[in-house]
Order: C-alpha cells, then sequence, then structure tokens
C-alpha cells in the first residue's frame, strides 16, 4: 500500500469520526512540494449543513505584500466525506520561466494552498470559515523552471518586446567618464581638515585600456570653483592634490601660496617632478574657477573670476620638460587641508574631473553652478558687509560723543535751542546723519551706544555688539510662550552672526532649518551653517556632517565630505576634554520619557547631591568620587567647578585611600588642572593607585615615563601590562609608539599601530576612533583597504562626545525640568539639527506633549513624524519612538493615507528587542484583520503555518507580550490573551454551548416546577 494512499484513508476515517461528532472538515489529500503545471489535486472535505469549499493560493512577496488568488470553488451537501480530484491551475508566473508573454516572477518568496469549508454563501469574511487546511509550495528557481510551449503564434509587438529585453539585458554599465569629486559646497576652516577621494578603475575593456595607455600622456581636465576669504597663513595651503601609496605628492598638485599665486606640480616617470607658479593671484571674497588641463607635456591653467557683474579671466600655458605621469587610481585625491598641509580658508564649490577628455568651451562660456547661486553667499556678505560699516560709523560717532562728554540722546541740539527755550519755542532735535537708523537695526544701535558710554571705544567693537545682541536674543526667547515671537526675534540672531557671533549663526540655520516659527528655508539654513561651520563653530560642524551623511534637505549624500566636518569637530572634542571650561558639559544622552533618569538629575542646593557630599564626607568612598566626577565634567545638573572636585580627590586619595580617587588626583597634579602642577607627588600617588591594582594608574605613569623621562622601554613594558588588562589607552599608546617608531627595537610599523588603535577604538576610546577613522579614510596600502563610510560612523561618534554640544544638552534639560518647554525644545532642536539621537528623540517627544498647546498643531504633527522618523536611523533608536513612528504610519498622519506594512516592520522592531507594545500592537493589527506579512513572521521567528490560523496567531503575540520582563504589560496583555482564547473556545465548541444551554433551561425549569410544587403541598397541608 503506498503512502499517498495510507494517508487518504487515514484522513478518511479521521474525518467519518469528526462527522459523528458534527464537525465540518477538509484535507489537502496530495498537495505538490513546488508549482507544477497540470497538476491532479484530491482534496477531502464534508460539512454539517450546506456550504461552500474553497480552494485559494495566498502568494508572499519579496516587498512584504501577501496576495491571495481564488482557483476553485464548489459546493457542499451535508452527509458523508467526499473526495474531489481537480486539476491545479497555478498562475503561469509561479510555474514556467518568464519570456515576455508569461511575466516574471522573482520577487515571490512562498505560496500557501488554502483549502476552507465556508458557510453563509460565497462571502469571504474569515468569521464564515469552519475548517481549514494549509499546504506550502515552494517556487523553482527562475532557470530551473519550464519554459511554457505557447499554443498560439505571438503577436509581432510581443516578439520585438523579447527582442527589447534581450537587447537591454546586454547594454555596458554606465561608467564615470566625468567624476564630480564635489557636487556640492565644503565650507573650509583652514586646518588639516579636507575631503578624500579615490576612483576605481573602469569596469569596460576598452575604457581601461584607454586609461591604462593615458597614464604616460594624459589628456583629461580638472575644474574648480573656489572663495578665498584669507590668504594662506603658511607657505602653501591645499586647494586639489594627489598622494600616492608612498605618502608623495603627485599628478595633480595644485597649491595656494602665502602671496595668492597658485603652486602647480607635475610628475613623470624617472625625470621627478616639476613646479611653476602662474603670474596671476587668486582674489579674495570672490567666486573663482580654476581650470587645469593637462595634454602630453601641456599644462594649461586658467582662472574666471565672477564679481557681481564683472568678470576677470586668466590664463597660462607650461610646456614642461618630461612627460606627466596621471595614475588617478592610484593613491587618493584631496580637496582642502590633510595629514601633510593645511586647506584654503574659504570655500569649495563643485569640482569635476573629466577622466579622458578636456570639454571645449571658452572661458567666456562660463557660467556659476547652480548650488552656488542657490545658497548666495556674496549676496549673505555684501549686505553683511553693509551692516557692518553702518555700526562702524555709529560706535565712531558715539565715541566721539563720549569723549565730549555729551549724550545725543539728551544734548543733540539745533542752532537755535537757547533762543527757542527762552521763548517757550517747541524744539525739533537735529542729530547727526550717522544716527540715523532703519527699525529693524535700531536695537543693535542701541547697544552699541550703550557698550560706547558704558566700557569706552576699546571694549565696543563689532564683535561685541554681535554678543550683546545674541546674549539680548536669547533673553526674549526664554520668556516667548509660543513659536510667534520666532520672527521677531531672527532679525537679531541674523545681525548678531553678521558681527561675528556664530552662535547665532547656528541658532539662525536651526530655526530655518525646523521651521521653529518662521517658514522653512532650507537654503537659507545651509548658507548660515556654511558660514558658521567655516568660522569653526562646533555645532554647525555637527550639522552640516549631518546633512551631508544622511543628505537631507535636498544636498547629495557624501560621505567624504560628511567626513571632513565631523573630523574637525572630532579632533576639537579631544582637545577640549583636555581643556575643562564653564562652556563644556559632559554629554549625557537623557530620554525625557525615562523618568527614572530625570528623577536622577541634580544641582549643587538639590536634596541627592547633598546626600553624597554627606556620604562622603562619612567616608564613603563611591560617594567621593560620584562628587567629585559631577563638578569635574559638569554631570547629572551639576555646574562644573575643577577647584571643588579637586578638593574632593584629594580627600578621597590621602583620607580615604580610595585608587580611583588617587588616580584622579594624581593626574590633576601632574597637568596642573584646578591645582599647582606637583609631578613628585603625582607619582607619588599613582603608584599608590598601582599598587592597588587599578588598571589606568599603570597607563598613567607608563605616559610619564614616555613623555617626561623618554625611558621608552620602562613606558612600553607598563603599556603592554596594561594592554592585557583591557586598557583603551594603553592600546592606543602603544599604537604612537609603532605608528612614531618609538617602540624600543622595532620600526615604525603602520599596520601594527592600527590594530592597536583599532583595539582602543572598540575599548571606547575618543582618540583611537578618531585615528582609526583617518586610517580607514585613507586605508594602508597591502595592509588596510579604505572604508569611508565606517571612518564617517567613527568620528560621527567622537564629534557627539564634544563638551560644547553637552553644554546645550544641559540648557535643554535643565528648561525641561523647570517647565520652561519653549526653551528646552530651542536647545534640543539646537542638538538634534546637528544629528544627535538623543535629542531628535526628546524634540519629538516634545511636540508630541505639546505642553498648553504652544506649537501649532501642524507643526506638532510633522515635527512628530520628522524627528521620530530621524531617531530611528540611528545605530540603536528607542523602542517607545519606533512604537510611535509606527502609530503614525498607522494612522496616516503624513499624507492621511495608512500604511499598515510600514507600521507592522516598526512594531516587529520593537517587539524584537522585547519591547511588549510592539507584540501588543502587532497583535491589534491581526484581531483588526490585517494579514501580517511573511517577511513579519520570519523576523518574529514564526512559520508561515501562523498565516493560516489568526486565533494561534494571536495567542503566540500576546503570550510574548505577557512574557516579556515589563511588569506593566502583564495585566493587558493576559487580558487580550484571554479574549482570544475565549472566543476560540465559543467558536469550536459553539454547538455544544447551544445544546448545553438548552438543557440547562429544560432543566432549570422543570426543576423549578417541582419545588414550586413541592412548596405548594407545604402551604396547603394544615387545612
Amino acid at each position: 500500500m503506498g503512502f499517498h494512499t495510507l494517508h487518504k484513508y487515514i484522513c478518511v476515517f479521521v474525518l467519518s469520526l469528526q462527522i459523528v461528532w458534527a464537525l465540518d472538515e477538509v484535507a489537502l489529500l496530495n498537495p505538490p512540494e513546488e508549482p507544477l503545471p497540470d497538476y491532479r489535486l484530491e482534496v477531502l472535505y464534508s460539512c454539517d449543513e450546506p456550504a461552500t469549499v474553497q480552494l485559494d493560493c495566498v502568494v508572499s512577496f519579496e516587498t512584504g505584500i501577501t496576495s491571495t488568488l481564488l482557483l476553485r470553488r464548489w459546493s457542499c451537501d451535508p452527509g458523508h466525506p467526499k473526495v474531489k480530484t481537480l486539476q491545479l491551475n497555478l498562475p503561469d508566473w509561479l510555474v514556467y520561466r518568464g519570456d515576455g508573454i508569461v511575466p516574471d516572477s522573482q520577487g515571490v518568496l512562498s505560496c500557501i494552498l488554502l483549502a476552507s469549508v465556508r458557510y453563509s454563501g460565497f462571502d469571504d469574511a474569515e468569521s464564515s470559515v469552519a475548517a481549514q487546511d494549509v499546504a506550502t509550495l515552494w517556487p523553482k528557481p527562475f532557470f530551473s523552471r519550464p519554459v511554457k510551449r505557447h499554443q498560439l503564434c505571438i503577436s509581432w509587438s510581443t516578439e520585438m518586446l523579447q527582442l527589447t529585453q534581450l537587447f537591454s539585458k546586454k547594454q555596458c554599465p554606465s561608467e564615470r567618464e566625468t567624476v564630480h569629486l564635489l557636487s556640492s559646497l565644503y565650507g573650509s576652516t583652514g586646518e588639516s581638515f579636507g575631503i578624500t577621494k579615490t576612483l576605481d578603475p573602469y569596469g569596460a575593456e576598452f575604457l581601461e585600456h584607454s586609461r591604462v595607455k593615458a597614464i604616460s600622456s594624459p589628456w583629461c581636465m580638472f575644474s574648480m570653483w573656489i572663495f578665498v576669504t584669507r590668504h594662506c597663513q603658511e607657505r602653501l595651503c591645499g586647494l586639489l592634490y594627489r598622494i600616492d601609496s608612498l605618502n608623495n605628492y603627485v599628478t595633480p598638485t595644485v597649491l595656494l601660496k602665502k602671496s595668492g599665486r597658485l603652486h602647480i606640480q607635475m610628475d613623470g616617470e624617472s625625470e621627478g617632478s616639476s613646479a611653476f607658479t602662474p603670474t596671476f593671484k587668486v582674489p579674495l571674497s570672490e567666486w573663482c574657477q580654476i581650470s587645469v588641463k593637462l595634454l602630453g607635456r601641456m599644462v594649461t591653467v586658467s582662472m574666471v573670476c565672477v564679481n557681481k557683474e564683472q568678470r576677470t579671466v586668466h590664463s597660462t600655458v607650461e610646456m614642461l620638460e618630461h612627460t606627466v605621469v596621471l595614475d588617478d587610481t592610484e593613491g587618493y585625491f584631496v580637496i582642502g587641508g590633510g595629514k601633510y598641509i593645511s586647506g584654503v580658508e574659504g570655500y569649495f564649490g563643485p569640482l569635476v574631473y573629466y577622466r579622458n577628455r578636456i570639454p571645449a568651451h571658452s572661458m567666456d562660456d562660463v557660467v556659476i553652478p547652480d548650488v552656488i547661486r542657490t545658497v548666495n553667499l556674496t549676496g549673505w556678505l555684501h549686505t553683511c558687509q553693509e551692516f557692518r560699516l553702518e555700526m562702524d560709523v555709529k560706535i565712531s560717532g558715539y565715541s566721539l560723543q563720549a569723549q565730549q562728554g555729551t549724550e545725543s540722546g539728551k544734548t543733540c541740539f539745533d542752532a537755535f535751542h537757547k533762543w527757542m527755550v527762552r521763548d517757550r519755542l517747541p524744539s525739533k532735535t537735529q542729530c547727526e546723519p550717522w544716527e540715523t537708523t532703519v527699525p529693524h537695526r535700531r536695537q543693535a544701535a542701541k547697544l552699541a551706544k550703550f557698550l560706547v558710554f558704558k566700557h569706552g571705544e576699546s571694549r565696543a567693537s563689532l564683535p561685541a555688539v554681535g554678543r550683546a545682541l545674541y546674549s539680548l536674543s536669547l533673553h526674549k526667547l526664554s520668556r516667548a510662550s509660543s513659536t510667534g515671537v520666532v520672527s521677531r526675534i531672527l532679525p537679531l540672531l541674523l545681525q548678531a552672526g553678521c558681527l561675528a557671533d556664530n552662535r547665532a549663526l547656528h541658532m539662525s540655520s536651526v530655526l530655518y532649518s525646523a521651521g521653529l516659527g518662521v517658514e522653512e528655508q532650507p537654503n537659507k539654513a545651509w548658507l548660515l551653517a556654511l558660514l558658521a561651520a567655516q568660522k569653526d563653530e562646533r555645532l554647525a560642524l555637527l550639522h552640516l556632517g549631518h546633512l551631508h551623511h544622511q543628505g537631507l534637505h535636498g544636498l547629495p549624500a557624501d560621505p567624504d565630505l560628511a567626513y571632513a566636518y565631523y573630523a574637525n569637530i572630532a579632533q576639537q572634542t579631544t582637545l577640549d576634554r583636555h581643556k575643562p571650561t564653564p562652556q563644556q558639559t559632559f554629554v549625557e544622552a537623557i530620554y525625557l520619557n525615562n523618568d527614572e533618569v530625570l528623577n536622577l538629575q541634580t544641582n549643587e542646593d538639590h536634596h541627592l547631591f547633598q546626600w553624597l557630599k554627606l556620604q562622603a564626607g562619612r567616608g564613603a568612598a563611591d560617594a567621593e568620587q560620584a562628587v567629585a566626577r559631577m563638578l569635574f565634567w559638569g554631570q547629572q545638573g551639576v555646574s562644573p567647578d575643577i577647584q571643588k572636585a579637586v578638593k574632593h580627590y584629594e580627600r578621597g586619595a590621602v583620607q580615604w585611600e580610595d585608587p580611583v580617587s588617587m588616580y584622579d588626583y594624581g593626574i590633576v597634579l601632574l597637568q596642573g588642572q584646578g591645582v599647582e602642577k606637583d609631578i613628585p607627588k603625582a607619582l607619588t600617588f599613582l603608584k599608590k593607585a598601582m599598587d592597588q591594582h587599578f588598571v589606568p594608574a599603570i597607563n598613567a605613569l607608563a605616559w610619564y615615563y614616555e613623555s617626561y623621562e623618554r625611558d621608552y622601554e620602562q613606558a612600553v613594558q607598563l603599556w603592554e601590562r596594561a594592554d592585557l588588562l583591557e586598557s583603551s589607552d594603553a592600546a592606543l599608546n602603544l599604537g604612537v609608539m609603532y605608528s612614531q617608531g618609538l617602540y624600543p627595537g622595532k620600526a615604525a610599523d603602520q599596520c601594527m599601530a592600527y590594530r592597536y588603535y583599532r583595539k582602543s577604538a572598540e575599548r571606547g576610546h575618543i582618540r583611537g576612533g578618531i585615528l582609526l577613522a583617518s586610517i580607514w579614510t585613507t586605508g594602508i596600502p597591502g595592509c588596510v583597504s579604505r572604508r569611508p563610510s565606517d571612518a564617517l560612523l567613527w568620528v560621527k561618534w567622537a564629534a557627539e562626545h564634544n563638551g560644547y554640544l553637552g553644554k546645550i544638552l544641559r540648557k535643554a534639560l535643565d528648561s525641561y525640568l523647570k517647565s520652561d518647554t519653549f526653551s528646552s525644545l530651542l536647545y534640543y532642536m539646537m542638538a538634534a539639527e546637528s544629528g544627535y539621537s538623543p535629542a531628535q528623540f526628546n524634540v519629538a517627544y516634545l511636540c508630541e506633549q505639546n505642553t498648553l498647546d504652544f506649537l501649532d498643531p501642524s507643526f506638532a504633527s510633522n515635527c512628530m513624524w520628522r524627528y521620530y522618523n530621524l531617531t530611528l536611523q540611528s545605530e540603536n533608536p528607542d523602542t517607545y519612538a519606533l512604537i510611535r513612528m509606527g502609530d503614525l504610519l498607522y494612522e496616516g498622519q503624513r499624507d492621511g493615507q495608512k500604511d499598515l506594512f510600514s507600521a507592522a516592520a516598526m512594531y516587529t522592531l520593537a517587539a524584537l528587542r522585547n519591547e511588549p507594545q510592539g507584540w501588543y500592537n502587532l497583535g491589534l493589527l491581526a484581531e483588526a484583520g490585517y494579514r501580517l506579512p511573511l517577511s513579519v513572521l520570519i523576523d518574529l521567528g514564526l512559520s508561515e503555518l501562523y498565516l493560516a490560523d489568526n486565533s494561534l496567531l494571536l495567542s503566540t503575540l500576546y503570550k510574548r507580550c505577557r512574557d516579556s520582563e515589563d511588569t506593566h504589560s502583564y495585566l493587558p496583555c493576559s487580558l487580550a490573551l484571554f479574549n482570544v482564547n475565549l472566543r476560540s473556545f465559543q467558536k469550536d465548541y459553539s454547538a455544544a454551548i447551544k445544546f448545553s444551554t438548552a438543557v440547562a433551561v429544560v432543566a432549570a425549569s422543570t426543576i423549578f416546577l417541582i419545588i414550586l410544587g413541592v412548596l405548594r403541598r407545604h402551604v396547603l397541608s394544615p387545612n
């Protein structure tokens, strides 16, 4: 007896038993394992009442979409089980290979045959399903499927379509013959931070052969736009150059000299390099296009500068004595500053490299690129220059009045004042022409006058007026209760930025970028951020790094450009941490929905801080460490006070002999932070801490031997010991020793240095992460491949530890704790626009809360969508953001259209991180009739069979919700699970329940009549 025959008889026997108990059933007796053409399928079915048997095909696609296809439907009459044999007609795209007539179906994940017995006629509602059975079919790979033999001749149009598809598959891939090394704008601070680019060989054999052949005889052109704000302060500054594998400058090398003239350098095969200097100079504050054309030994350098409507053209041709060599795939290109040279102070515009041609166009045809016109940097600078000149005149005039002992508001009289006073005639003051001020600049003039009369001309400078305007703007914003005041204060911020207050530029950029109280203007926000970043404003550097990392506001995503901004502030972060100031605070990732962390925030007068100080005075080493740490770094709401922190370090080290305090006290003594430098005393405490096996003390002593004693052997010995104990500092310093060739008995080894830098970074060292990123952005030939995306993530991580960012976050949190919601939103928005994920979450959370309706409802809704969405792009987003983003997608708040698939994906991500709300919301979606995609079930670790049994799916989801570690979710999840089980029980035993209810009613009635008769006999018996 065959297996299928045995299986068939077993199904008939089981189904017969179920018929006795009046249960409906259906079974697929011989389902195929894969979609087959013309397959004969046998279906066993029975029903208790007239019903319908339906056969469906449920197809799941890679996109997450699930489609149900009706295959067959027939009636079922009550009685014994029946077997129906039918031909399984599946869609051609599931069975056959796509051929132009049959569509392609490579996006299919699985196919499920679903047989069901349904009541209520041909209704498709799930409640009408009485019984069902499923079988999974796995589609064959594309080339393993048969080709369908079409019975009719195909039409001419179909045949042409097939030929077109064949030809389209044979097209060559696109090649980057014209390379846009920079398609955006870059604000260069003039430091050693620039944009690194590499090129790959051509994929097409012909193009690559031509490129290799032209290495010794290049025919190409480089075109760059540059806006220089200040002449080079060193002998040479970088514009565009290439570094080879031996760290040499090679073709092309375009540098800017201190005199403003260009330095052009080209190298040959064996003749060495040649350099020349064109006669023209690069002007200041003008957009100029510099072109370098290479044609064999001839080098043509031209420059076109545009100043308003004026155009200046320069050109020079140099014939070299040797052949120029250019292999653009070897080494890397650098735009601006780099490891070996500082960059130009100013702005870089689009930079194009024509790899194998020189475009035919005249210098008279040069047009300013659209991206430069859109930003309109020159327009801002011209307007700003006019304002600065006006304020200079006013400061000089007020200074003259102050020297004469008069004040314009009281003593600016006309020539006939004496006679007017004597005759009581109405007087009209006649002021100097320079005192006339347009209304929107009166506040700046008043502040300039106040500073002159209070501090004198020496301290009443333009930057001082700018700082005063910024402080006044913050004061007005802190008193605001709604966003309406922003539009009135924004002009003050712009004027402050014009007068060199870069903080005001950054805040204005944030307001335009977020649209808080003003019309959202991404281009103007970008301009203001560029102005601030070019002046080295830390948060503006973060902002631009974030924009180019994510490609926001229409800007191109460029990891190399983003790296240039992030690397700048990351380097400043390492320097800032060695020079603590009141303007810096330790960066703490605090989420406003975390009440436990919020309750730990304190200040100098808070009971928690006072209790810690009391415990520290009683000898609790942990409390002493906590108080000192709060005071030194400004943590948990405590203002930084290094002198007080040192006293706690000293007490912990001297009185309690705590190794942590001894180490911290030794470090501040060694560096002279908050206390006079005392190296012998510092060594004493560091050695005591090391004797107690405190690993950082071992590293600190090694640093002393290396920096002060130049005893590299002793230093390396201690660092090796600390490295075995997982010290991040030790790994970093060993990497430096290998890199600089200071490791005793060993030559410089950059590969070994890289290994130690990576180890240090993975242990959490900020400088280790920066050095690792520096290697990954260029690579080490033969050792380390270039990894620009990973390099970007490391410098971003390092940059987000900057203390100035921490100060903004602290201001935001303090404002929130004081119920100043508007100020809190403003400060968090400054950090959020810089890409800091916890701040993005907090902005969305504040917009969601919208306390006292201080935000317009439409702005609050868009704010939630925007910043929760940005939060999700971080490496480890908060689960609350996942849930809320899922809710927004479910409610269709973005465009009015519900996106259930994306909502389910958000809830799934939350559920996988053990968030009970994620499991609960998935259950609600399933209860509402939404069929969860197969991709969601796979992610949750559930098989596709759960698609066929909604009750089982709901039970599983709610059980996982109940069994999570969150005690608050136990009750609602348990109730939901009970409701599912109750409905399942009612569905499975509805007939039995009805029969039991009927029996109970009859029995109760009979018992009632019997009892009534007995009582009646008892009443009548006395008579």
